[in-house]
């Protein structure tokens, strides 16, 4: 069973009328606000995982220099050219 933890979070009224517009009657507040808020720490992490992305490849991009483009290559090899045998 899932451990849970309880909070108090106080809303603008007109916000929690806006989710009561926006969930399904048989949807509670509580599961809409988790749902809600586990999709924004996802969407944070997954923007974290980008910046670290961007991050490691300007790293990189200034350790090595620019590589060239592979599909040129990729293309020749897959048309025969170049291949071995």
């Amino acid at each position: 069973m899932d451990r849970r933890g309880a909070v108090t979070i106080r809303f603008p009224a007109g916000l929690v009328d806006e989710v009561n517009d926006c969930k399904s009657e048989r949807e509670s507040l509580n599961s809409f606000v988790v749902e809600a808020v586990g999709r924004e720490v996802r969407r944070r992490r997954g923007l974290a995982a980008h910046a670290s992305i961007v991050r490691i490849r300007e790293q990189v991009r200034a350790r090595t220099g620019a590589h060239p483009d592979p599909v040129p290559l990729i293309r020749e090899l897959r048309d025969g050219e170049g291949r071995r045998g």
